[in-house]
């Protein structure tokens, strides 16, 4: 986060910018950029790091009920496929012996729709911007992505 703030006081005019008639959907991008550093299996870090990511979701959603807004069936996106199957799938994988219990709760709201999981090509996976480097052009297609633009 540090990193990110220090960008964005250094480029002032940057900003958000959602027309009016943009939709209001909550939507979500899962990344871990970190695997080989806190597993052996890229899976099993893409899973722990998908099940993160629908716990801020889960939070975003039950804070959005407050205002009248329902988020049910949200869509995460995530460029991992065996992750997805294994959200998908409930029953006993080999790639899930060594994930800790507390974040297999994911399946349950994958289950009764709270979550949608959705397969995105590494490339577009806006969760980049976040936790990689890029060249300029790759960066300035990622922040225009989420909508941000020289005011």
């Amino acid at each position: 986060m540090k990193r990110i703030f220090r960008y964005l006081k250094g480029q002032p005019k940057l900003g958000l910018w959602y027309p009016k008639d943009s939709p209001f959907d909550l939507e979500a991008y899962s990344d871990n950029d970190y695997a080989g550093a806190i597993s052996n299996s890229t899976t099993e870090a893409e899973y722990v790091a998908a099940a993160n990511c629908y716990g801020q979701v889960l939070w975003i959603q039950n804070q959005m009920l407050d205002y009248g807004y329902s988020f049910m069936n949200t869509k995460i996106f995530i460029d991992n496929e065996s992750t997805i199957c294994i959200v998908k799938n409930p029953v006993f994988h080999s790639k899930t012996k060594n994930i800790e219990i507390r974040h297999h709760f994911i399946r349950d709201y994958n289950e009764k729709k709270f979550i949608q999981m959705i397969k995105i090509h590494t490339d577009q996976n806006v969760a980049d911007l976040l936790t990689k480097a890029f060249d300029v052009s790759r960066f300035q297609y990622l922040i225009a992505s989420i909508g941000m633009l020289n005011l």
